[in-house]
């Protein structure tokens, strides 16, 4: 490889690699990574299977106002329960009026 230009490395102890999405993480744990640079760009290859953690939703403060006043509870319960539902306002408030 180094003929052609290319140096190959395997990286030692990964513990876990982490890749952020807007819908959430993929998680590798125990990851195989080889870092392959030619031509002056690195390219990480990444093996092993990863775990999907699905992220919290972004909420902005005034559904999280207008859950609360809605429902008549308080904004972190009215939060809580926006995240819960993933931002869904109708049913945070639906969620919150129950008995």
């Amino acid at each position: 490889m180094k003929k052609l230009g290319m140096q190959v490395e395997q990286i030692e102890e990964v513990q876990s690699i982490v890749i952020k999405t807007p819908k959430g993480n993929y998680i590798f744990d125990a990851a195989e990574v080889t870092a392959m640079t030619m031509q002056g760009t690195t390219t990480y290859q990444i093996i092993g299977e990863p775990r999907f953690e699905e992220g919290a939703p972004d909420i902005p403060k005034e559904d999280v106002t207008m859950v609360a006043s809605q429902a008549n509870v308080s904004e972190e319960k009215a939060k809580e329960a926006l995240i819960a539902t993933k931002g869904d306002i109708a049913e945070a408030i639906m969620f919150l009026s129950r008995p």
